[in-house]
């Protein structure tokens, strides 16, 4: 399969990016004193131990001399229970902190002004006393076991299945302060499957924490979610994976297969495609054929479509999809070619070297949702495309320039098969993504970047993003602190500042979480562009609708993506704001690399130029999370809690929002 025309590819140039100025730095630290960014080039990955090898074997920084990376807080504390020699232990320890988190985000729960925070539970007659080891401003806490208020001192502590029984019961209880109606039993079996996911994938890399040698930065960091969103009750739970599928078809234990093919009649084939190579489009028939290869052998008149193995023996049951087989439109031809790696996300597969990603549908109900994808999502992919190369690509490059720079991963075609009525049998949809990425490519999962995973070179879990501010601090002789100001302020302006402009200027919202986030680096470890993934996380604003039709007449006609302004508004500062940025922040400070107090300052400066300094954007999210008290922010328990499935139904009632306090709002009085 050929290369396909790439709009803009992070291989072609890797400039070192200058030092951010002294005086930015300066500012972010309320006048202290900043060292200046000379950061020498390594000529390999930022994070120490290199793939396969052992810390004896490992390069030395700067000076030619070996020496350790250096140890940071807290990780590295031995009463980290996430730390735990067991792998069970640190599990369920995980689980607890992330329903704690979301408790106290989703009811409002006031900062303590001791080390014990403590949660009413009325609905029991109780409470818990709850160990803070972090308070953090943007909501990444960490904390201790949990006990009961009175209880004895010899009871052990509750673990998180306990615990969401009991927060069930609460968020049903108090109804008219959460207003929810509470799904407590299926909460309880979630937690309980997310824990267990999560103590095998600990114990499998624990034992082998090495990355492979022949593994990408990219697949690297797919791999690297262990615990999942820390603001998610249930991160790691996979409904209906067995014991045996959960290893091969997770990205956490690195696992990977072969994809299962069908063959489908050319009657009943659905696709489009936008992809080109050598600036002639290719049809999706094609585009379906070189990935297949020569192995499966094809019915005459058919056209072969990959599937998930998991979503290939599932869709043998559904009466629409059994019929299509029993009179020969369908033909199974069952697993073929090289493996493919699950990322992330579960249902995209990667295979290094490859043009092309699939993003699969997949129906195990993963955190809220089952993962099959929709026609309208398909149809989005590839109109995105079209609207990008409609001339809008380059004004955005222009506006936001350097190499890299920043880009959306497109979605340029997709196959399908329709029901002879012409309707949509789902389940088998397939999108085919770009692969920008080449083996040396430093583009990782923003996300992944910030997780915590086992090392080979050090007992303790930590993130890679320590780790390069570790090596970035050892080689300069700067501060960890410092280092992570810069990091942050080149990260805003790099990858931040291009989502806002397209917002701003074409009336275009990323839904760009952590995970959908991808983060390109130089060889030195700072951020260099980005770019931004999910068919799925696209807001075009009502308002803007006339002039993005003038771009693209027939855009949202099938892809269902104008939305209200309003909405657009509130999932924006959601998932840029919050999720993303605020989230990022958090992790600066739950892993003790940087005060979140320093960084907010240096995000409120970022935001004030953005929304009134010479190069001002036109997007309303910088001033709105400057000026608002309060944030609204998706509330992943109260979701969880209602059964709600977030790819069904409007887009305005597919989750549950609350409203937040903003760290970045000051007060009339706080100023003075």
């Amino acid at each position: 399969m050929p290369a396909p025309d790439m709009p803009h590819s992070p291989g072609e140039h890797r400039p070192h990016l200058p030092s951010a100025p002294r005086t930015a730095a300066e500012r972010c630290q309320d006048g202290a004193g900043a060292e200046a960014a000379v950061v020498p080039r390594q000529g390999r990955r930022a994070d120490s131990a290199p793939r396969g090898q052992t810390p004896a074997t490992r390069p030395a920084p700067l000076g030619g001399s070996p020496c350790d990376v250096p140890e940071l807080d807290p990780y590295d504390a031995p009463d980290d229970p996430l730390n735990h020699p067991d792998p069970w232990a640190a599990a369920d320890a995980c689980a607890t902190e992330n329903l704690l988190r979301c408790w106290v985000r989703e009811s409002g729960a006031a900062p303590p002004d001791t080390d014990t925070l403590r949660i009413p539970l009325p609905a029991t007659d109780t409470a818990l006393l709850v160990p803070v080891r972090h308070w953090s401003a943007t909501g990444w806490h960490r904390f201790g076991p949990p006990v009961f208020d009175g209880g004895a001192q010899d009871a052990p502590a509750l673990d998180a299945v306990t615990l969401a029984s009991l927060l069930g019961r609460e968020a049903d209880h108090g109804t008219e302060r959460l207003g929810a109606r509470a799904g407590t039993t299926e909460l309880v079996g979630r937690v309980a499957n997310s824990v267990e996911h999560t103590a095998r994938f600990l114990s499998r890399r624990r034992g082998a924490p090495a990355d492979p040698a022949t593994d990408t930065p990219f697949l690297t960091a797919e791999q690297s979610l262990l615990f999942g969103h820390p603001l998610h009750p249930t991160p790691n739970s996979r409904e209906g994976l067995s014991d045996a599928e959960s290893p091969v078809f997770s990205p956490e234990p690195r696992g990977s297969f072969p994809l299962h093919w069908i063959a489908v009649d050319r009657s009943v084939l659905a696709c489009d495609s936008a992809w080109t190579e050598r600036g002639r489009t290719v049809p999706a028939e094609r585009l379906a054929l070189s990935l297949a290869g020569p192995d499966p052998e094809l019915p005459s008149g058919t056209v072969p479509l990959p599937l998930h193995p998991w979503q290939a023996r599932e869709i043998r049951y559904r009466p629409d999809a059994a019929a299509l087989f029993d009179t020969g439109l369908l033909h199974d031809l069952g697993p073929a070619g090289e493996h493919w790696h699950p990322t992330s996300s579960l249902r995209t597969v990667y295979r290094t070297g490859a043009p092309a990603m699939l993003k699969l549908s997949l129906g195990l109900r993963i955190t809220n949702s089952r993962r099959e994808n929709l026609r309208k999502e398909l149809c989005r992919g590839v109109e995105v495309h079209r609207l990008l190369r409609s001339g809008l690509s380059g004004q955005w490059r222009a506006a936001c320039p350097g190499r890299p720079g920043f880009d959306i991963v497109r979605d340029p075609a997709w196959l399908a098969v329709d029901k002879p009525d012409g309707t949509p049998l789902t389940g088998v949809d397939v999108v085919i993504r770009h692969n920008p990425f080449g083996p040396g490519d430093e583009a990782v999962c923003l996300a992944g970047l910030t997780s915590l995973r086992p090392w080979p070179d050090r007992s303790a879990m930590c993130s890679r993003l320590e780790r390069i501010v570790a090596r970035l601090a050892a080689r300069t002789g700067r501060r960890p602190a410092t280092v992570s100001a810069e990091w942050f302020l080149r990260y805003l302006h790099t990858v931040v500042r291009p989502v806002l402009w397209l917002d701003g200027e074409a009336g275009i919202a990323l839904e760009a979480h952590q995970q959908n986030t991808l983060v390109l680096l130089d060889l030195d470890g700072w951020p260099i562009g980005g770019r931004y993934r999910d068919n799925q996380g696209y807001y075009f604003r009502e308002s803007r609708r006339p002039e993005l039709q003038r771009r693209l007449s027939d855009l949202g006609a099938h892809s269902d993506t104008f939305v209200s302004d309003e909405v657009a508004d509130e999932r924006f500062a959601y998932y840029l704001g919050v999720n993303n940025i605020l989230g990022l922040i958090g992790a600066f400070g739950s892993q003790r690399l940087a005060d979140e107090r320093l960084l907010l300052a240096a995000l409120r400066r970022f935001l004030a130029e953005a929304a009134s300094g010479p190069a001002k954007i036109r997007s309303t999210l910088p001033a709105r999370l400057l000026e608002a008290p309060t944030l609204r922010c998706k509330a992943n328990l109260l979701t969880r809690l209602r059964g709600l499935d977030e790819l069904v139904g409007p887009v305005d009632t597919q989750s549950v929002y609350v409203a937040i306090p903003n760290p970045l709002f000051r007060s009339v009085t706080s100023h003075a």
